[in-house]
């Protein structure tokens, strides 16, 4: 999720609901509908994809690979014909401030504009935990511009803002780095795994639109700095973290509510030190 892609204790995380990924399960048996998915090659599209599928619908994978590209509209309409929703969980293939920007712009608009024309019934966006706590990063601003489109436009919406994902963990860490030394503030997160995303996600595709927002977080509150050693440890890497409160991340001052979601948010039931031993 790129740099994303999110108490006073460690303990002391938000509580959520853990979200049951086989309610909706059922909900199309029978009656199959039509999803098409921006995105559907990349981490949290793929399996995306093949969650609505196994549960008995019909899902257009829709990237620029498969010849649909939402920054020039090419592959849009024939990609939306007869479909029902749309969830878009594409990411900026670059990460300039102004390209990244552009790119949620013009994709956003483009999108919509053939929702609208499509008929669709219910857009999907996957989007950032703490997203308007960040908006020093152009990547967030992008973001923010990126809702704010979702919110002006007249198809019925949900965004889904996830927490910072396990399988970035090693990315915070490297750009982090400086020798053998990792250096990182102890700044409260709720990473989530990306299974659990692309369930919630999946989920929220066969709902009824909220016209709002949804918090995603994984099921317990970590310092970034401890999570860091934990992964580095898991990985046999001689690197040490050292905790400094100047530090950032990726360029970002962050606190201990830049990165962990609001009251009641939707929880995934991996813990990470159970996906450590899985992934390594």
């Amino acid at each position: 999720m790129g740099i994303d892609g999110y108490t006073e204790s460690s303990a002391g995380g938000k509580e959520g609901a853990v979200m049951n990924t086989n309610s909706l399960n059922t909900k199309g048996s029978g009656n199959g509908v039509k999803i098409v998915v921006i995105g559907g090659s990349g981490l949290i599209g793929k399996k995306v994809v093949k969650n609505l599928r196994q549960m008995g619908h019909e899902v257009v994978a829709a990237s620029p690979s498969s010849g649909v590209n939402t920054v020039t509209g090419e592959g849009l309409a024939e990609a939306l014909a007869g479909a029902q929703v749309v969830v878009d969980v594409a990411n900026a293939p670059v990460w300039e401030d102004k390209a990244v920007l552009e790119f949620f712009e013009k994709s956003g608009r483009n999108l919509l504009a053939a929702e609208a024309a499509s008929g669709i019934g219910h857009h999907v966006a996957l989007s950032v935990v703490g997203t308007e706590r960040l908006l020093s990063s152009g990547y967030f601003r992008a973001k923010m511009a990126q809702e704010d489109l979702i919110k002006a436009s007249p198809i019925p919406y949900t965004i889904v803002r996830a927490t910072q994902f396990f399988e970035f963990v090693g990315g915070i860490a490297q750009s982090a780095t400086e020798g053998q030394t990792v250096r990182l503030p102890s700044a409260l997160m709720q990473p989530i795994v990306s299974d659990d995303v692309a369930a919630a996600v999946a989920d929220v595709a066969l709902e009824e639109p909220l016209n709002g927002t949804i918090d995603l977080a994984g099921p317990e509150p970590i310092r970034m700095d401890d999570l860091v050693r934990k992964y580095l440890s898991a990985n046999h890497d001689e690197r040490t973290v050292t905790t400094d409160a100047r530090a950032s991340y990726f360029g970002v001052a962050v606190n201990d509510q830049s990165l962990t979601p609001g009251d009641h948010p939707r929880l995934g039931k991996t813990r990470f030190e159970d996906w450590l031993k899985t992934a390594n």
